[in-house]
């Protein structure tokens, strides 16, 4: 990580200012090179082809939800990591299906009656002192940048310079506002986060068009690819590499393949298993433990899969953890059945945790009857099962959030949405009111599925769901 170049480096922790290494931007002699003698680099946009036109026929369908109102969606910064350092950018997800921008610090978008403006920061090329000397919008620094005529022709949007946003914020009257606008420009104008505005984004990001689900498609496909490079790796994470080498593995595939991981890559081996979000990633993988991978790739129209397995880590389920695999299989693919154009939402939970529940009580885990647990007043089978049975998937992994619950968890499905089926069991090594031989283990099955007009497709199907071909496809793979 380069520093500025207007203090030299010290002992650590105490820098000096040294006479020797003046502050740049005020050498004459510098500053007479730096700006001359440069080519034209490549500033091509990186665009996924049918971004825009997606882009654009969703800001139609906001547009008729709010006919009239002007709106200010905000892509966001990327959040400091430590000091001066920041994590990536990935910009808000509601800009991005407005915009099929994904690489645009700071943006805003604009929407008023008949039309549509993105605020970009302009980039500082030769012959500005900003090409030197700022990191966050110099070219020397950033590499080469689009300029706004070229986001304009990519996005197939007017763009404007971000400097000019106060003033044409200032002719808006009582604009609706979402994403992360920053304080400054909030304040300055008074901008407060719309919830309506939020919760309408979130549902019209329900019922996915032809565009996104050929990119959860890509994401799916590539996502499935990744599990087979991790289960190559498996020998190695045994041999010494653990679920770090695991995840590794994982986010290389995602980096290569797309624009990264979808979320942080859950590798649970062993008493890690149970763990719902095991991201840590930093145990052993030992070779009679089965692991549990939970991974998603993001394409880099930022669209993501979220598929889950569990693999006995060489190869072949003891009898315990099959019992419990099978298990959860059953639960699995009864709220793959539930899953059907016009049916509740809620169906394809309830028909996986009846599986669940029933299978707990034969076990004799449970106090009370089937029926007792299976009340709203019950629930007693959810201590092995604490978490959701499935959401709705897209540019988030857990997509359309901010929904309300009559549109979510209160709707019915309907042919566009895509959505994950992941039900599980999770006996934690330190659970006493499990058999000694249970415990430790963790099984999740997590398919993504499109709902179609005559049912539902697995889009992940092509990794295997019952014990035997779990086994097969590793030996396989």
């Amino acid at each position: 990580m380069t520093e500025s170049a207007t203090l030299p480096a010290g002992q650590p922790g105490t820098p000096v200012i040294d006479p020797r290494l003046p502050k740049l931007t005020e050498v004459p002699g510098f500053r007479a090179v730096i700006g001359d003698g440069w080519g034209t680099p490549d500033r091509a946009v990186p665009m996924v082809d049918g971004a825009a036109s997606a882009a654009a026929a969703h800001r139609s369908r906001l547009a008729a939800e709010f006919p009239g109102r002007s709106i200010v969606v905000g892509a966001g910064r990327a959040p400091v990591r430590a000091n001066d350092t920041r994590y990536a950018f990935r910009p808000d997800s509601d800009f991005c299906w407005l915009t099929g921008c994904t690489d645009a610090e700071d943006a805003v978008l604009v929407l008023s009656p008949g039309s549509a403006v993105l605020y970009l920061q302009a980039p500082a090329y030769p012959g500005e002192e900003e090409f030197f000397a700022s990191a966050a919008r110099g070219e020397l620094w950033v590499g080469a940048a689009p300029g706004l005529a070229d986001w304009s022709r990519a996005l197939g949007l007017e763009v404007r310079s971000l400097s000019t946003l106060d003033d044409d914020l200032g002719r808006l009257s009582d604009p609706l506002v979402a994403g992360p606008v920053g304080d400054d420009l909030a304040g300055r104008h008074g901008l407060e986060p719309s919830p309506g505005l939020s919760r309408v984004l979130s549902e019209l990001r329900m019922i996915k068009d032809e565009w996104e689900v050929g990119q959860l498609r890509e994401a799916v496909d590539q996502t499935v690819a990744g599990f087979a490079a991790v289960v190559r790796e498996f020998p190695a994470a045994i041999a010494g590499g653990g679920e770090r080498w695991l995840q590794g593995t994982f986010d290389r595939h995602a980096r290569t393949y797309g624009n990264g991981p979808g979320y942080a890559t859950i590798v649970g081996s062993g008493p890690h298993a149970p763990t719902l979000h095991w991201v840590r990633c930093d145990g052993p993988v030992r070779p009679a433990e089965v692991v549990l991978l939970d991974m998603g790739v993001e394409t880099r129209s930022l669209y993501t899969a979220d598929v889950t397995r569990t693999f006995p880590a060489a190869g072949r389920f003891s009898p315990a953890q099959r019992q419990v695999h099978d298990l959860v299989e059953k639960a699995h693919r009864a709220g793959l059945d539930a899953v059907r154009p016009g049916r509740p939402y809620a169906d394809f939970s309830y028909a996986a945790l009846e599986v669940i529940a029933r299978g707990l009580a034969d076990w004799g885990l449970l106090s009370v009857s089937v029926d007792e647990a299976l009340s709203p007043q019950g629930q007693q089978h959810r201590r092995y099962l604490v978490c959701g049975v499935g959401h709705h998937l897209g540019l988030d992994v857990h997509d359309c959030a901010k929904a309300s619950d009559e549109a979510y968890k209160g709707a019915r499905l309907a042919p566009g949405m895509v959505l994950t089926v992941e039900p599980g069991l999770y006996f934690h090594p330190h659970d006493l009111t499990v058999p000694p031989e249970l415990r430790g283990i963790g099984v999740r099955i997590e398919d993504d599925l499109l709902v179609t007009d005559a049912g539902a497709e697995v889009l992940s199907a092509a990794l295997p769901l019952t014990a035997d071909g779990l086994q097969a496809w590793m030996a396989n793979a």
